[in-house]
């Protein structure tokens, strides 16, 4: 069996490549390194991967590469921190539109040829940006408002596109909505801008690296966004990734979409409080001061999982503790090698 993996060299579409490497697929891999700049991941080497630079815009080069491709794993996209959706409003819902449009434009034209089973597409937990109901369950993003930021808004639009190719084309399609994946692997993007949190830059990915960088740098009192009731569930890179490989290959999956995503929550208070004691140590006591937050700090993001455990029989099971315990000493390097 072979993938087609777009944005593969991103932080989720790294874990993605290695767990379909690991499950024994050929893996075709697309990134233009817009993010980053160039990387080489360790399994860049590996026989059963061919890595393509290249745009995934451009259509015409999807469909060339889904050529052989039984799967299509559709992760490329403009993504960032949440101080992205205010500095970035435009440019985020007019590259990811451009993107999902190349992606299924190629899918269609690979369907009708009969070599392509499945388009799997990556959505986001932001579509529930102003969901009512909690935890909440697929199906809330068609009652709920919708989201208030225009990545949010495109993110639904990406899932209206695998409803529109199926009713056209009987294009078939599974949708999956990540929920704040934590793991190694991100870095300060190149569109970042200096952003301070007191007295340290904030790396503007997401709240666990930039809590962490700044408890590593002896930040005190430690700085947080808002009043730290704001819930999360924080899964693992290594489990998203199987999540997402077990939508592509179940064949419950099929025409159905899926949170992916630990059923665990924790306020970011919580999150900022274990993350001083495993660095600082148990016996210093917990300081910190409130900023404020950024606009689109949804207060509540608590997703239902029962549908994947159900269907799929999948769950994510990596602590938070020793996700934190993998991720603290990768931090610490990064910031000495000045990446973070």
């Amino acid at each position: 069996m072979q993938v087609l993996i777009t944005g593969s060299a991103g932080f989720i579409g790294s874990y993605v490549v290695g767990e379909f490497l690991d499950a024994g697929w050929d893996v075709v891999g697309l990134d233009n390194f817009s993010k980053y700049g160039e990387l080489r991941p360790a399994f860049i080497d590996h026989p059963r991967y061919r890595f393509v630079t290249g745009d995934a815009k451009d259509a015409v080069l999807v469909r060339e590469l889904l050529t052989g491709c039984d799967h299509f794993v559709a992760g490329a996209a403009m993504i960032g921190g949440i101080a992205y959706f205010h500095r970035l409003a435009f440019d985020l819902l007019a590259e990811n539109e451009r993107i999902t449009a190349a992606a299924f434009d190629a899918a269609v034209a690979a369907r009708r040829l009969g070599t392509l089973q499945k388009i799997t597409v990556l959505s986001s937990s932001m579509v529930y940006e102003n969901a009512t109901e909690f935890p909440t369950p697929e199906g809330a993003e068609r009652r709920s408002p919708p989201p208030s930021s225009t990545y949010g808004f495109q993110k639904l639009a990406t899932e209206y596109f695998a409803q529109g190719a199926f009713q056209q084309y009987e294009l078939p399609y599974t949708i999956v909505r990540p929920f704040n994946c934590v793991g190694i692997g991100e870095r300060r993007a190149n569109a970042d801008e200096e952003v301070m949190s007191g007295d340290i830059r904030l790396a503007l990915s997401h709240v666990v690296p930039d809590l962490l960088q700044k408890v590593l740098k002896g930040q005190d009192p430690l700085h947080i966004l808002g009043d730290g009731t704001q819930v999360r569930h924080y899964t693992y890179g290594g489990d998203l990734a199987h999540g997402i490989r077990t939508c592509v290959e179940h064949p419950a999956a099929l025409n159905q979409d899926f949170n992916i995503s630990t059923a665990v929550p924790t306020t970011v208070l919580q999150l900022a409080t274990l993350i001083w004691k495993k660095v600082r140590g148990p016996a210093e006591p917990f300081r910190y001061v409130s900023d404020p937050p950024f606009d689109h700090d949804v207060p509540f993001r608590s997703p239902n999982t029962e549908k994947a455990k159900k269907l799929l029989g999948f769950e994510a099971t990596t602590t938070l503790d020793s996700i934190l315990d993998e991720l603290i000493p990768w931090i610490r390097q990064q910031i000495e090698l000045g990446t973070i």
